[in-house]
């Protein structure tokens, strides 16, 4: 396994679309572990660890999001893995 770890913020209309719900599923199908929340100025934060082709096609998701989504961007940060993260979760 090729370990990654993304550090990714998701703009656009992403806050009470379960936009967190959805990315929670799809992080713990896709054997990923870290956070997602939503920020103060209406973006969504996230943080990813684990296969690095499985945070790939998180990421290419993000671009899309759920139905009720309308994602205007999407940054991405590569960084250094700390493996410091057991599951995915949702941080509030």
């Amino acid at each position: 396994m090729n370990k990654a770890r993304a550090h990714v913020i998701v703009t656009g209309m992403v806050q009470g679309v379960f936009f967190r719900s959805y990315t929670k599923e799809m992080a713990r199908e896709l054997d990923l572990t870290g956070w997602v929340k939503n920020r103060w100025d209406g973006s969504v934060e996230v943080v990813l660890e684990g296969d690095k082709n499985a945070i790939d096609k998180i990421n290419d998701w993000f671009y899309k999001g759920p139905p009720s989504a309308r994602v205007e961007n999407v940054e991405v940060e590569w960084e250094e893995p700390t493996g410091e993260f057991d599951t995915f979760y949702v941080n509030y």
